[in-house]
């Protein structure tokens, strides 16, 4: 898990930690990389190396070219050094550890900028790019979800009241209507999550709204359950206020979106592939790999 205190790395740290292998190529070392990405433990950053490591096949690039395992002296509890797991990896296995790791962390956010890579050709159609964006967009409202619950608990808010501060986004936001009317309104079944049926435009309004609540609950410093939901309500309100200012469509009126397992399902058969520039594919090997 990142770490929220730790200060944003600058480009020029990430320039100062890459080096250069036998083949002229670029690299990165894991261990050093991790804290300069806010991560405070190393097996937490092991998951996002197997994720970007899964990232690179599915995208249709060879691992091999962009993760290498090392071995290194690390230094543990009170001193003591031991030969533990690294990796050496290309600016493309960088991007990709970056981009599967949360946006709103600006150490994350820095990084991305940092380590983008400029893709030749990307075999992804104008559908395909759109079930991404939503099923990514659906998977950040859902970790925002479970960040506002923890503000709303720390703000005072009873686990047994839960349910009506986070009906009260809702109704601040759609014009009065809570959960249950919402599915009512767009006829989706009472079984199912609202969020699930959520369009890209619906999703990212709510995300806002989640958002600023657990911002302005920290920022206000609201020890108060009552104040809570009324803070909630009222950031909703004002999510509201600001679409109906701009011309958006309120989002009572927006239709509901197809399931989005159905999203999950078409992307797991369709994995996108990233034909990179031929620099950026040989990765760790430089020059050595012809004809690739």
């Amino acid at each position: 898990m990142a770490e929220e205190n730790m200060p944003v790395p600058t480009r020029k740290a990430f320039e100062d930690s890459k080096k250069l292998n036998q083949h002229g190529a670029e690299y990165w070392t894991a261990r050093e990389l991790y804290p300069l990405l806010g991560y405070k433990q190393w097996r937490n950053f092991q998951k996002a190396i197997d994720k970007a490591i899964t990232s690179c096949q599915q995208s249709g690039n060879d691992p091999a070219h962009h993760f290498a395992r090392a071995r290194k002296m690390i230094v543990v509890g009170k001193g003591a050094k031991r030969v533990g797991d690294d990796y050496e990896l290309s600016r493309f296995a960088c991007y990709l550890i970056a981009q599967n790791g949360d946006p709103r962390i600006p150490e994350i956010a820095e990084a991305q900028q940092y380590f983008a890579i400029q893709a030749r050709r990307q075999e992804v159609t104008d559908a395909l790019a759109a079930d991404m964006e939503r099923l990514e967009l659906r998977k950040q409202t859902s970790e925002e979800f479970k960040a506002l619950s923890g503000a709303a608990r720390e703000a005072g808010v009873q686990d047994r009241m839960f349910g009506i501060f986070h009906d009260a986004g809702y109704k601040g936001l759609y014009g009065g209507l809570g959960n249950k009317q919402i599915k009512a309104r767009k006829q989706i079944p009472a079984k199912e999550q609202l969020m699930d049926r959520m369009g890209t435009t619906e999703l990212a309004a709510n995300q806002f709204r989640m958002t600023q609540a657990r911002d302005k609950l920290a920022r206000e410093k609201v020890r108060d359950q009552q104040r809570a939901i009324q803070t909630h309500q009222q950031v909703g309100k004002e999510v509201r206020d600001a679409i109906k200012r701009i011309g958006g469509i309120l989002p009572e009126n927006l239709p509901p979106a197809e399931h989005i397992k159905q999203v999950e399902k078409r992307l797991a058969n369709v994995p996108p592939k990233l034909q990179l520039e031929d620099k950026d594919a040989k990765g760790l090997a430089g020059e050595d790999i012809q004809g690739s």
